[in-house]
């Protein structure tokens, strides 16, 4: 599976200019765009090399299956909806980074499939996370930013769009305010099973309701399973485990 690479912009004391070149130092060293791209590959893009994967059951999701390059989508509520994301795009040859976020599961990540040595962390970005995404959008597949409840101005989210647009990555924003992003994610967790029955004390699957809306198409939801084993972490449809509802414990609320 690999270690995932802990990313340092430096200390406390490095000025802006210092930060932002070590970063690119870094981001040098990852092959470009990942497996997943066309040109790597040798070959014409097509549609599918443009959409970057998410778990199978939140296809239906989005209007073109997956995660387009080029795009913002901003995500709240469920974390596993990001680890999904995280797991899925690096099992597929991407890579991707994780900025500002310091309690992300990355070990369920890794259960769900993730390629750790395909994944960045930055937990501590400095005083400008923006300005850290902006600069590994220029080499990485997908890039997670978590805005730590901050309200981003909608002059920089345009200036931030343009990139993303001319790198071709796409970024994933979070914990925060940020106008413009093309699909908007929202994860509830609707209820968990296991803890009380035959694998008492040990949490199986935890129920998920996400819905999905943005500015081409009508707002869509579907409820999904999070579903552990001994040795990973899968995602099924609830709706093909409608039998076993009332296995599920209700979430508080």
């Amino acid at each position: 599976m690999g270690e995932v690479a802990e990313f340092s912009v430096g200390g406390e004391d490095a000025t802006r200019a210092e930060r932002i070149e070590a970063l690119r130092r870094r981001i040098a060293s990852v092959p470009a765009r990942g497996e997943l791209s066309a040109v790597a590959r040798g070959r014409v893009e097509t549609t599918a090399d443009r959409i970057l994967p998410v778990p199978d059951p939140l296809a239906e999701l989005f209007p073109h299956g997956g995660l387009v390059r080029g795009s913002i989508v901003a995500v709240s509520g469920a974390t596993s909806l990001l680890l999904g994301m995280l797991a899925s795009v690096t099992a597929s040859g991407g890579y991707a980074a994780v900025i500002g976020q310091r309690r992300l599961g990355l070990l369920a990540a890794a259960e769900m499939g993730a390629r750790l040595h395909r994944l960045a962390v930055i937990p501590d970005p400095g005083p400008d996370p923006v300005e850290i995404a902006a600069v590994l959008l220029d080499g990485i597949d997908l890039v997670v930013l978590g805005l730590g409840g901050a309200s981003v101005p909608p002059s920089r989210t345009r200036a931030v769009a343009a990139r993303v647009r001319s790198k071709q990555s796409v970024l994933v924003v979070t914990d925060g305010r940020w106008e413009g992003a093309q699909v908007r994610l929202e994860a509830r967790v609707d209820g968990y099973r296991g803890v009380d029955g035959p694998d008492r004390g040990r949490l199986c699957a935890t129920r998920l309701s996400v819905r999905a809306h943005g500015r081409a198409f009508s707002p869509r939801a579907m409820r999904v399973e999070v579903c552990a084993d001994r040795s990973a972490v899968e995602w099924t449809s609830g709706d093909r485990n409608r039998l076993e509802d009332g296995r599920f414990r209700k979430a508080a609320r």
